[in-house]
């Protein structure tokens, strides 16, 4: 009898906006993967400064790709879901690069055909491309070695990088929160059952972003959001611990 190899088809998904600069090295990573069952998707925000023929530079190695006018970062994500056929999605936005040829294939290879969501630690960069060391090692939020909802208690332990559920599980982004990845991910694994660690490095995060350009915003609507899914004492008690923590340690990131 012939083994049943595991083979679940994982949707790539990658956000720009005017991010020409960024982008190539994205797509290389991407399309560079040794693993074959990888659909590419790429959603662009209607750039204007060179994303587009780069865009079409690459087509034939895109599944799919849209470029048009939207409402900012979590729309253009919630686009890419909609579009996204594979049985698990991986963001992968432009500035981030899957790190090495293998990684998606050694990531599959750490599953179970019953896995909801996998997972794995993620090396952050600087504009130089250079490694900072990785998310654990450089903020207070170490990765768990069994991810779960209640692991988000305290904010986020896990980057959209390092996160792929399997897409029936993953719901539409909030557009009107700035912390809506805390909420995506938490929603992903109260459906999870089997949350599988790959136990590797399997991506590089560009340092930056949204959240940290608007910080205090940022942190008013990810106390929102842990309010509505922990409960308003709970959470109340966990950013006192949080405010604690960062008093006592040097946050790098």
């Amino acid at each position: 009898m012939t083994k049943h190899v595991f083979q679940p088809k994982i949707s790539i998904i990658t956000i720009v906006y005017n991010g020409a600069s960024l982008l190539e090295g994205t797509i290389k990573s991407v399309i560079n993967q040794s693993y074959s069952n990888i659909e590419y998707l790429i959603i662009d925000g209607g750039s204007t400064d060179g994303t587009l023929e780069l865009i079409q530079k690459y087509e034939h190695d895109i599944s799919i790709w849209l470029s048009e006018a939207d409402n900012g970062l979590y729309d253009a994500m919630n686009k890419g879901l909609r579009m996204a056929t594979g049985d698990f999605v991986w963001f992968m936005n432009a500035g981030d690069h899957i790190l090495k040829a293998d990684t998606v294939e050694k990531m599959v290879a750490a599953c179970q055909p019953n896995t909801d969501v996998i997972y794995g630690e993620v090396m952050l960069v600087n504009d130089e491309r250079a490694h900072q060391g990785t998310r654990s090692e450089l903020t207070t939020q170490k990765l768990p070695a069994q991810l779960n909802w209640k692991s988000l208690n305290k904010g986020m332990v896990v980057c959209h990088q390092g996160f792929l559920p399997k897409r029936s599980l993953a719901p539409s982004y909030m557009l009107d929160n700035l912390s809506a990845d805390i909420d995506w991910v938490i929603q992903c694994l109260k459906q999870a059952k089997v949350v599988t660690n790959t136990n590797i490095v399997v991506a590089e995060y560009l340092m930056g972003g949204i959240s940290k350009k608007h910080h205090k915003q940022s942190l008013k609507d990810r106390y929102a959001i842990l309010a509505k899914h922990y409960g308003f004492v709970p959470n109340l008690w966990n950013h006192f611990m949080i405010v604690l923590r960062s008093l006592f340690s040097r946050q790098k990131y």
